[in-house]
């Protein structure tokens, strides 16, 4: 027989572990997409490195910054996917979440908070994000684009800079009734400008200075350039690399704070 004593333990899980079980279902979720996940996580590493890395890199022969180009630009590679990722998660899964799938407003039927959901979301993206930087990190070791032993902290970096875009969007999103094509003019108006303006293929000096600001607001950029720091020892002044962590986690945790009053907003009207 169940006792009262194991009925109000039972009550009381959703408020402590509210957060993981919104996590554990999102990443049951992925096994409908699974295939998808796997597939781009070791593709798109090996088609930019064979491509970019390689490709590219013969015609630019005395490398960059003193060192071999597949070397210069290994971390703005894993950068630019974790962020890429990062961007795309903030967007049409937030609004389905609210719109289509409506799967949000299920989850807070039960005694799961609105903070617990944006918790469990972002846990689910935390491990997502892991696997396939993980994966992407590896290709570049075979690769000989980075050492391991520093190379490895590019992973963290790729996913605090994942945040820094994913949650100012995901707020956004979240307070969108419809989907009139904002994100179609999102990524061509930030995510792709972000990529080709941001450092990735060559140093931030060599844009034209009209275009420089656009490195300076992206956190592709400061992501990029940390991971250059711990990847190769790229030279930059100690000022400099606070100011790419300030800026990144400035950005998150100011979009996580209004991604979450969004949420609550959404939710509770």
């Amino acid at each position: 027989m169940t006792s009262v004593a194991d009925i109000k333990a039972d009550a009381e899980k959703p408020r402590r572990w509210g957060w993981w079980y919104v996590a554990e279902l999102r990443l049951r979720e992925m096994r409908g997409y699974v295939s998808y996940v796997v597939t781009s996580s070791f593709a798109n590493p090996l088609m930019y490195l064979l491509a970019l890395g390689i490709g590219l890199a013969n015609l630019i022969p005395e490398g960059m910054e003193g060192v071999p180009f597949l070397v210069f630009v290994a971390p703005a590679l894993l950068m630019s996917t974790i962020l890429t990722v990062g961007a795309e998660e903030g967007m049409y899964p937030v609004l389905s979440g609210f719109k289509w799938h409506k799967i949000f407003f299920a989850i807070h039927a039960t005694p799961i908070t609105p903070g617990q959901i944006v918790g469990g979301f972002l846990v689910h993206l935390t491990i997502r994000f892991t696997f396939t930087a993980g994966v992407f990190f590896g290709f570049l070791i075979l690769f000989g684009a980075v050492p391991l032993t520093s190379g490895w902290v590019m992973i963290p970096i790729s996913i605090l800079g994942a945040f820094s875009i994913l949650t100012p969007l995901g707020a956004y999103a979240a307070r969108l009734e419809d989907d009139t094509g904002q994100f179609a003019l999102i990524q061509r108006l930030v995510v792709m400008p972000m990529f080709l303006f941001s450092g990735t293929f060559f140093p931030l000096s060599q844009v034209p200075d009209w275009l420089e600001w656009v490195g300076w607001v992206s956190p592709l950029w400061h992501a990029t350039q940390l991971g250059r720091t711990v990847s190769y020892g790229a030279s930059e002044p100690i000022w400099l690399s606070a100011t790419h962590i300030a800026v990144l986690v400035g950005y998150a945790v100011i979009g996580g704070y209004f991604m979450h009053r969004a949420f609550v907003a959404r939710l509770t009207r």
